[in-house]
């Protein structure tokens, strides 16, 4: 027996796989039309822009909320990661910070209907928010302080005073369709920009 564990292993660690392939695929999409059509977008919408059945997506997320959940853990994650990818990555620090704050907008986008989609579950909500502060705040620290050693932009700006004042500039994107908060982020980044002179 001992010798054909092996051989058995192997297909279970291949449906691990598969499974983790597809909860990420789901949770992609799902950001992906949580962004355009809000977290209350039918769910079917959502499995077919991942191109797996429904089923797949109840497996992996129960209820609604666990899926908004998830997806609002795994924007967090990619935002964090994304931040020294683009630091080592772009030409200036001043770009990878203006790029990074484009991520944490769509993040933020997705964001808006969490509360509601959480109804009153408020400790989970909380946790999240939590969360969200302690894998993001270093990161956007980190931004800001290369693009201050860089010269691009003046000192002393905190990173949770910017975070939470694009967070405000977003607010109210989902009623207006004339409101566009990235023109805002637009000079509001021109504004920490410092002048160069010739």
């Amino acid at each position: 027996m001992a010798a054909e564990e092996p051989a058995g292993g192997a297909p279970s660690r291949n449906k691990r796989a598969d499974a983790q392939r597809n909860r990420e695929t789901v949770l992609t999409a799902a950001a992906e039309v949580f962004v355009t059509s809000g977290v209350d977008a039918p769910i079917r919408r959502i499995a077919a822009q991942a191109g797996v059945g429904m089923a797949t997506i109840y497996r992996h997320f129960p209820t609604r909320a666990d899926l908004v959940t998830a997806v609002y853990r795994h924007q967090i994650e990619a935002c964090a990661e994304a931040g020294p990818r683009l630091l080592a990555g772009t030409a200036s620090p001043f770009d990878a910070l203006r790029q990074w704050i484009d991520l944490f907008v769509d993040f933020l986008v997705t964001k808006h209907g969490l509360a509601d989609a959480l109804q009153s579950d408020n400790d989970r909500f909380a946790a999240l928010h939590a969360h969200f502060l302690d894998r993001l705040l270093p990161v956007c620290a980190q931004l800001l302080d290369a693009a201050v050693e860089a010269g691009d932009i003046r000192p002393g700006t905190q990173p949770y005073e910017l975070m939470r004042g694009i967070g405000n500039l977003c607010v109210g994107r989902d009623n207006d369709p004339r409101y566009d908060p990235r023109r805002l982020i637009a000079l509001l980044l021109q504004g920490l920009q410092r002048p160069h002179t010739s």
